[in-house]
């Protein structure tokens, strides 16, 4: 399965596009006690990637190789996944999973 990523900004390169194996049925976690504040919204790619790496305990360029990315994008998106979740459980926000666009 196939994710098609964004580019930030106008100009560059388009991104090339990240396989993912596994997909998760949930759609979002909720703190207890309840919190008001902007949810966590993580993307499909960066679950992918936290399991591949925490999970099935592969190094960064085995997982770059299973997603057919380089090390550099798994690197980014394991770091902006761990922040993202780090983030929400220390301030107790509620965190959501994007659904992925079939291309």
């Amino acid at each position: 399965m196939m994710r098609g990523r964004r580019r930030r900004g106008r100009y560059g390169r388009h991104p090339a596009p990240v396989y993912i194996d596994h997909t998760t049925t949930s759609k979002a976690f909720n703190p207890e006690p309840k919190s008001y504040g902007e949810p966590v919204q993580l993307e499909p790619a960066e679950i992918e990637v936290l399991r591949l790496v925490d999970i099935e305990d592969m190094n960064q360029q085995q997982a770059g190789e299973k997603m057919g990315v380089s090390r550099g994008t798994v690197w980014r998106l394991l770091h902006s996944g761990r922040k993202k979740i780090t983030m929400a459980l220390v301030e107790g926000r509620r965190i959501e999973i994007i659904e992925h666009s079939e291309e």
